[in-house]
């Protein structure tokens, strides 16, 4: 038995593999019928709900970063470290920043 082997440019692989997923798009749509956009609404409703519980965990998490940095800083003050500078903006840096990006987040996806 022989093998038939074809060879296309790439010019008509590209038109083949084109029109291919033109009939799966189209088909598939009309398999899906009108559940496509239910789906989406009701994986934007779960995001949108799970997300404002990991902002809410973000932010607690920011206060515990806070209250860890300002012992820390206040320890080392004490000890008569000069140069706390350092710790100060790496602490404060990522304190606040903890803080800020879940209430932009809010801000950007309207929770």
């Amino acid at each position: 038995m022989s093998s038939l082997k074809f060879k296309l440019n790439q010019t008509t692989q590209k038109s083949v593999f084109l029109a291919f997923s033109m009939i799966l798009a189209l088909t598939t749509q009309t398999f899906a019928g009108g559940s496509l956009s239910t789906g989406i609404d009701a994986g934007t409703a779960e995001v949108t709900g799970t997300l404002s519980s990991v902002i809410n965990l973000v932010m607690a998490i920011g206060g515990v970063v806070a209250i860890i940095g300002a012992v820390t800083i206040y320890q080392k003050w004490n000890t008569g470290e000069r140069d706390i500078n350092k710790e100060l903006l790496s602490w404060g840096g990522s304190a606040v920043f903890l803080i800020a990006a879940p209430i932009i987040a809010r801000a950007v996806f309207g929770l």
